[in-house]
């Protein structure tokens, strides 16, 4: 699960206000439902009236927060179905973004994977799940940093970015490590090989194994 991208000119306040509220939602700060106050954001985030309330405009367009009329804000929850159809489109992208990797992946980069699979391994063995799940999203951060694909990265940083709670919720349920370390290494390996149509496949049979995962989650 990936955080916004930093960005190399100066940010105007509703967008500095966004990327608060942004990574306060992203972790966890807030809960499904709850309601945005912007008087309380305002001191929480030390941001004006007007940016928060542009910044809450914005982070609705990226589907994290819903406005309902004579209530105000609150962060959005995701329904299952609706997560799934996100995971769909996020198979896709990330798909291409491996296949672009196998493309460009460089000797040095190719140690740097072979070596966030050996502590990925490490950390399933020593049962050490928040470790592992930190090393997943550092995983899929590099690859798509790799593949150079900016426009699907910046799509992929939204889908996460909207799904990042069941994403979380998923990553630590128990067994789930040792079922996704194949894939990851499976990823891995394709990439590595500088084989795009091996690691097109391996992602998206990863991603199609989320979707599954996350139905009996929430069966």
């Amino acid at each position: 699960m990936s955080s916004a991208p930093e960005r190399s000119r100066s940010v105007s306040p509703a967008e500095g206000a966004a990327d608060r509220i942004r990574a306060g939602i992203l972790a966890g700060d807030f809960a499904p439902g709850q309601r945005l106050i912007e008087s309380e954001l305002c001191e929480r985030y030390g941001c004006s009236r007007g940016a928060v309330r542009a910044a809450l405009v914005d982070l609705e367009h990226e589907g994290l927060v819903e406005r309902i009329a004579n209530r105000g804000a609150r962060v959005r929850a995701v329904g299952v179905e609706e997560a799934v159809a996100i995971t769909e489109v996020r198979m896709v992208l990330e798909g291409l973004c491996a296949a672009k990797a196998a493309e460009r992946v460089t000797e040095v980069q190719v140690a740097e994977l072979r070596d966030i699979g050996r502590r990925m391994r490490e950390a399933v063995a020593h049962g050490e799940v928040v470790v592992y799940s930190g090393l997943n999203t550092l995983l899929h951060d590099r690859l798509r940093e790799i593949g150079r694909q900016p426009v699907a990265s910046d799509l992929l940083a939204n889908l996460l970015a909207r799904n990042v709670r069941r994403q979380f919720k998923l990553a630590l349920r128990p067994g789930r490590p040792q079922v996704s370390l194949p894939q990851h290494l499976a990823i891995i390996d394709a990439i590595c090989a500088r084989d795009p149509a091996a690691a097109d496949r391996a992602a998206r049979e990863h991603v199609a194994d989320v979707i599954v995962a996350m139905r009996e989650m929430d069966g």
